[in-house]
């Protein structure tokens, strides 16, 4: 496992449109492998394959709602992920591994199901609420080359983060 680099936004690859992952082989699992090491250095909640140089539809991210687990435990993996069932509104702080520093305020479901694939192809549904629920749809729009600064609807100032959250969380 490598931790690989995380591309920032001003990168014209963060806003292309990833392809379906069709071979579910040991560059998959590599890539998967990699993207999880580096989510866990960059001490993130999602990550997906286009945020480390790689037009394909995978991402990772944590199941916040697992808190008494270790973070290893917390990460799902999805491949070629699509949202099938969402609801609810909130609205919060956003911020993004590739936007380093900025937050804004973002408009998403509360709940999100998700079907995908895992590491070797077969499809499953995953679902969450709240942090987790943001984080499937930000990592989705990563994969349609879109960034959460499309969808804020104001870029807070550090002192308007602080009255949200009293510290920064990023994606």
């Amino acid at each position: 496992m490598a931790i690989r680099k995380i591309r920032e936004e001003g990168d014209a690859l963060l806003l292309k449109k990833s392809r379906p992952v069709t071979d579910f082989n040991d560059r998959l699992h590599t890539l998967l492998d990699d993207m999880r090491e580096t989510l866990l250095q960059a001490d993130g909640v999602g990550l997906a394959a286009p945020q480390v140089g790689v037009l394909r539809r995978a991402v990772i991210v944590m199941d916040t709602s697992l808190e008494d687990k270790s973070p290893e435990e917390q990460i799902i993996e999805l491949i070629n992920p699509e949202i099938v069932e969402f609801d609810g509104e909130q609205k919060g702080p956003e911020g993004c591994l590739s936007v380093p520093g900025v937050y804004g305020l973002v408009e998403r479901p509360n709940h999100v199901r998700v079907r995908a694939q895992d590491r070797f192809g077969n499809w499953f549904e995953a679902e969450g609420t709240g942090l987790t629920a943001r984080c499937f749809c930000h990592e989705i729009d990563h994969l349609d080359g879109h960034l959460f600064t499309e969808r804020s609807e104001k870029i807070l100032s550090d002192e308007e983060l602080e009255e949200y959250y009293g510290s920064k969380d990023e994606d």
